[in-house]
């Protein structure tokens, strides 16, 4: 695990004051007047402004920008296409134009995926970018993805386990000459394989999404940070309070995307939304800064169900909300 300052130090503040970032794509593609038009298939973004809009969330000063891997678009079970790049090109086209945020993954299908490849590719990215990369990892939850990629999804949460070991090991720093160790790998003395670069630290952070067919107790230990939707307040502290207590004195933080509709009357009310909710600026700090006290230490913004310009909202956000929370 990362003793050094990484990526993920970056997103904890130091006032105890979650950080704000923003999950790509900056569209409002699941806004009512948008889906009234039929102008697009629910849940494919316009990308047409990815580049400029995430430059201008890196200039307002954004703690991070995540994003989402979605290997196949399900149109009828999910709708939802997610960033709909390929996850690492996108990575690595958004380190060339960004200077300041936090790259993250929220989260790679790790067990869709050849975890030699993924090691390379997160360093590959982490290196890229100067040292901005935290790997979100998730198990999936879409079947159908599955038997297309010829594996069974039933036996992911195994498959989930070996990829992080995997990880490890490619990431982990060596004296010359000495090869990767993992037990059963099958190379003889004189065969010293290596995965590069290596990262800009001693290994890259992982973040775990949800519960990715683990216990809990297997997080806490083999992740460096909780990624989690959010909760209602009350059921917020339990698994705030359990993220605690298994982790103890390693400051492992608790990370949380939310869905947000930012209303443009500031004065709003809170109304929910799956995986978030609507509502005004003013009570919008008041959650965030009631999330804080629970413990969540990074919160970022999905504004896809908005009807606003993404543009104007950004702006509000990095005007209005940033000020009040942490910076890191």
């Amino acid at each position: 695990m990362p003793s050094e300052s990484t990526a993920l130090d970056r997103l904890v503040g130091p006032t105890g004051l979650p950080t704000l970032g923003l999950e790509l794509p900056l569209d409002n593609d699941w806004g009512e007047s948008r889906l009234s038009t039929g102008e697009r298939p629910f849940g494919i973004p316009d990308l047409s402004e990815h580049a400029r809009l995430a430059q201008l969330a890196d200039d307002l000063g954004f703690a991070a920008l995540w994003v989402r891997d979605v290997p196949l678009h399900d149109p009828v079970q999910f709708g939802d296409a997610g960033s709909v790049f390929e996850t690492f090109t996108h990575l690595g086209h958004l380190a060339a134009i960004t200077k300041r945020a936090v790259l993250g993954t929220a989260a790679v299908v790790l067990p869709l995926r050849q975890p030699w490849l993924v090691a390379k590719a997160a360093a590959t990215v982490d290196v890229l970018s100067g040292g901005r990369f935290v790997l979100g990892l998730a198990s999936g939850d879409r079947p159908v993805e599955y038997p297309l990629f010829g594996l069974d999804f039933h036996t992911r949460g195994a498959a989930f386990r070996e990829g992080v070991e995997i990880l490890r090991a490619a990431w982990a720093p060596r004296s010359p000459g000495e090869g990767i160790d993992l037990p059963d790998i099958g190379l003889t003395a004189d065969r010293r394989l290596e995965v590069l670069p290596k990262p800009t630290g001693s290994t890259i952070p992982i973040a775990i999404a949800g519960s990715a067919q683990q216990s809990t107790e297997w997080i806490a230990e083999n992740a460096d940070a909780s990624l989690n939707y959010p909760r209602q307040l009350g059921a917020l502290r339990k698994k705030t309070d359990e993220w605690r207590q298994l982790t103890g004195d390693a400051s492992k933080p608790y990370l949380t995307p939310m869905q947000l509709d930012l209303l443009d009357d500031p004065t709003a009310d809170t109304t929910p939304l799956r995986l978030g909710m609507r509502t005004g600026r003013l009570a919008l700090i008041e959650q965030l800064r009631a999330m804080g006290e629970l413990g969540v230490a990074h919160v970022s913004f999905n504004l896809r169900p908005g009807d606003r310009p993404v543009e104007e909202v950004l702006k509000e956000l990095a005007h209005e909300v940033l000020p009040h929370f942490a910076t890191s």
